[in-house]
């Protein structure tokens, strides 16, 4: 019998004292960050800004969607995560899913959407794409300083006389986020709107070794920028300088057109001129204009406009995830202002340890989500494959001399990363109080790492999915284990990832998933479910709120395994006689009103010989996974992971050496008296 786990990567937890910072909640959950934007974010990774009017009006559909796609990739080739900033149902979402991708390609009903339409929209629960002004303003809110998109708006012709002027000039006056562009269409008033920006206090720069100002499919205007950058590493000292003097307004990279698309750009000029005319003869005014000639250009050009459109589109992303990249290698890139005091105490968000040192025991050891299962499994007889990465350094050689016992061999060395590290500030009592960690090694668990791996998970019994991998291996790994009928637990890790699989039709794909009370709310909510504001600490409040939680889930999933610390576990499964079945079966979706739960009490510890509870929550899964894997019928699984837990709350590293089959065997512990669990039905059942 074969198990696979496919985790993040080995940690090299230590207890030691440091700082982090801590984010307020997004504007009341009207700004929603997918789970590796927000992961990035917080690591100070590359992030680029993508707008969405390019999907929604900006070209026919399936091309909108596909280039959507395409442009994406791009930025993730160059180490870069990509935030499309999209609204889908009144909810402002900085990355899309794919499925928010398809949606906002496909529906009909949608706005294209500035500054000033976002009240109006996130009231009435609609759907929209956003430009260049909305797309700036929610980066800024989020902490993204890039965006890169095709065209902005500009000052329209005549627009000295009817004011038609984009917001995207105005928002480029008062934003401090950076924008990547091929400058602006032909069929604007390319003098006044380089003026306009001059009044805005907007640095204007061209890419390149001119200072020739693009007008998107020409790769010269007439006009000229006030600058030039050279080339990315001197286009980011300009973003990170103007954004440490606190200036306040954006910085204009303006990225010509790619030569071999310069012969048809005067063609496409022609034809822009003609609609422009059209346009005007029937009396189209404002926002109607754009999609009108957009779409005479691609009808007079034959296609020949569109082809180019997406060129520049992918040609921009290209250079502002080059910018992106350096502009992070740039560590004194903040956002701050030379008036602000040296002396001046940070936000109360934000300022979580200050003051002399504090005295405190340091000691290491190798951890991790899925290498504690791992370990754990092959303690526990069986012969788990560990998919992971580590850096070729001092931290890697000593994860894989700790783990030999454990198959590694697709544990794949990076020389050019760096072993992942967390810190673990720990209390007294053993539990967590901080943690800090560098972890952009997870981004190199991909999928076409994984898949070199297919002919092992395809034998698999069961596949172990880490949380903390990338959203896009999640989804591939829970697509080929559907294809193959393999069963797949999936281990959240934290709130934040708990939500990956959740973002797509990925979770139908799971088995079992294992969260906390935390996490599990977070998965409701990210499925647009109602949860609670705040979750309860009776015991009886606490099984009746998990288990209503869990039902939606078990629609698709066979268990959910609700870990409640020292409170024990809580199955969540079709009741079958009083109790459920942890024994995967290819059985018809359960029925919502068939569910119940069943508790199962902690082993008693006393407090002063924990130890180490970072281990705990993956020993009892291991456990439970071992007695699923070997057989056991569920009491047997449940406590051959009570007592893996146990002893791992009672030992120094996460996972504890003690744990055989022999020591987590329930009929070979003949001292341990067992509670008795006890089962409930919904509330709505009685």
């Amino acid at each position: 019998m074969m198990f696979k786990c496919i985790s993040v990567l080995p940690h090299t937890p230590c207890v030691a004292l440091g700082f982090a910072i801590a984010r307020k909640r997004l504007h009341d959950g009207l700004v929603k960050l997918h789970p590796e934007v927000s992961e990035a974010i917080a690591n100070k990774k590359a992030v680029l800004a993508l707008e969405s009017t390019i999907i929604t009006h900006g070209m026919p559909h399936p091309d909108n969607l596909s280039t959507a796609k395409e442009v994406e990739q791009i930025v993730k080739e160059h180490g870069v995560v990509p935030a499309t900033v999209g609204i889908v149902k009144g909810k402002i979402h900085v990355g899309l899913s794919d499925s928010d991708l398809q949606y906002l390609a496909e529906t009909k009903e949608k706005i294209k959407a500035s500054r000033r339409d976002l009240p109006y929209i996130l009231t009435k629960g609609l759907s929209a794409g956003t430009t260049v002004s909305a797309t700036m303003m929610v980066a800024h809110k989020v902490g993204i300083s890039l965006l890169v998109t095709g065209g902005i708006g500009g000052v329209h012709r005549d627009g000295q006389n009817t004011l038609d002027i984009s917001t995207d000039l105005t928002e480029l006056g008062r934003n401090p986020v950076a924008v990547i562009s091929a400058g602006v269409k032909s069929i604007l008033d390319i003098g006044r709107t380089l003026e306009y920006l001059e009044t805005q206090g907007v640095c204007v720069a061209t890419f390149g070794k001119s200072r020739d100002f693009p007008a998107f499919f020409l790769p010269k205007s007439g006009f000229q920028s006030a600058f030039n950058v050279s080339d990315e590493e001197e286009a980011a000292q300009l973003i990170a300088n103007a954004h440490k003097f606190g200036q306040g307004s954006s910085v204009l990279i303006a990225v010509p057109i790619p030569e071999e698309q310069t012969a048809s750009g005067l063609l496409i000029d022609d034809a822009i001129q003609q609609a422009v005319e059209e346009a005007r003869d029937k009396g189209i005014l404002g926002k109607d204009v754009t999609p009108f000639v957009l779409s005479r250009v691609d009808e007079l050009t034959k296609g020949i406009s569109l082809t180019a459109n997406i060129a520049l589109i992918k040609n921009n992303a290209k250079v502002g995830s080059r910018i992106a990249c350096a502009l992070t290698r740039q560590s004194s890139h903040r956002y701050s202002t030379l008036s602000q005091s040296p002396r001046e105490k940070p936000d109360a968000h934000e300022q979580l340890f200050s003051g002399p040192t504090n005295r405190g025991t340091v000691r290491q050891s190798i951890g991790g989500v899925g290498r504690n299962l791992a370990d754990c499994l092959s303690r526990l007889g069986l012969n788990p494959l560990f998919i992971s990465a580590i850096g070729k350094d001092v931290n890697g050689d000593a994860v894989l001399r700790f783990c030999s016992h454990m198959d590694t061999s697709a544990v794949v060395m990076l020389p050019e990363h760096s072993t992942a590290v967390y810190c673990a500030v720990i209390k007294v009592n053993g539990e967590l109080s901080l943690g800090l960690g560098d972890m952009d090694i997870h981004w190199q668990i991909t999928e076409p790492y994984v898949s070199k791996f297919k002919e092992q998970l395809q034998s698999a019994s069961l596949v172990c999915l880490d949380g903390n991998i990338p959203t896009s291996t999640v989804d591939y790994v829970c697509r080929f284990a559907e294809e193959h009928g393999i069963p797949v637990l999936f281990e959240p890790t934290d709130s934040i990832a708990a939500c990956k699989p959740f973002k797509s039709d990925s979770w139908k794909s799971l088995t079992y998933t294992s969260p906390n009370l935390m996490e599990l709310r977070a998965m409701n909510e990210e499925l647009g479910l109602p949860v609670p504001a705040e979750l309860p600490s009776a015991m009886k409040d606490v099984i009746d709120v998990a288990l209503d939680m869990s039902r939606p889930l078990l629609k698709h999933l066979h268990c959910v395994i609700v870990t409640l610390g020292q409170q024990g576990v809580l199955l969540c499964g079709k009741s079958e006689e009083g109790t459920i079945c942890l024994q995967p079966k290819k059985s018809p979706q359960i029925e919502p009103d068939k569910v119940c739960a069943v508790h199962y009490p902690a082993i008693a510890t006393e407090e002063e010989e924990i130890l180490n509870v970072s281990g705990a929550g993956d020993s009892l899964a291991a456990g439970i996974i071992a007695g699923i894997l070997t057989g056991q019928e569920t009491h047997t699984c449940v406590r051959m992971g009570l007592l893996a837990a146990s002893y791992s709350l009672r030992s120094q590293e996460a996972i504890s050496a003690l744990i055989s089959t022999d020591s987590v065997n329930p009929q070979k512990v003949i001292d341990r008296v067992w509670q008795q669990p006890t089962t409930y039905h919904p509330k709505s059942d009685l």
